[in-house]
């Protein structure tokens, strides 16, 4: 049985893939970050993102391998994307095929003031 966590941007498989496909794991955390290219992403945010999916992982070392416990740290890394957003370190794709701001309205700055991003 493949083991997963499913959030809207983050998704945690306990999986290698090859050849494109999914073989369940019991070694191997796959993660997947924004599937759906919701949000616009520069490499230093995926790297804060994979850094801290790295120290999550390595806390739960010794532990059972549960649906559960990837699902506690698909949670904490998607509160994490919420506050890069808010801190305006991440942005909403506003081409992605779907625009869903499930993570808070985007940030408008009114006309004359600089764009803080």
């Amino acid at each position: 049985m493949l083991l997963k966590s499913t959030t809207r941007h983050i998704r945690i498989f306990a999986a290698e893939v090859e050849k494109n496909e999914l073989i369940p794991s019991e070694n191997v955390l796959t993660l997947d970050i924004d599937p759906d290219n919701e949000l616009n992403w520069n490499e230093e945010s995926l790297q804060k993102v994979y850094r801290q999916f790295d120290e999550l992982v390595e806390a739960y070392n010794g532990e059972d391998l549960t649906e559960y416990n990837l699902r506690r740290i698909g949670s904490d890394l998607e509160h994490s994307v919420r506050t890069m957003l808010q801190k305006g370190e991440l942005s909403y794709n506003l081409n992605s095929r779907v625009v869903n701001y499930s993570m808070g309205l985007p940030r408008v700055d009114s006309e004359g003031e600089p764009n803080p991003s």
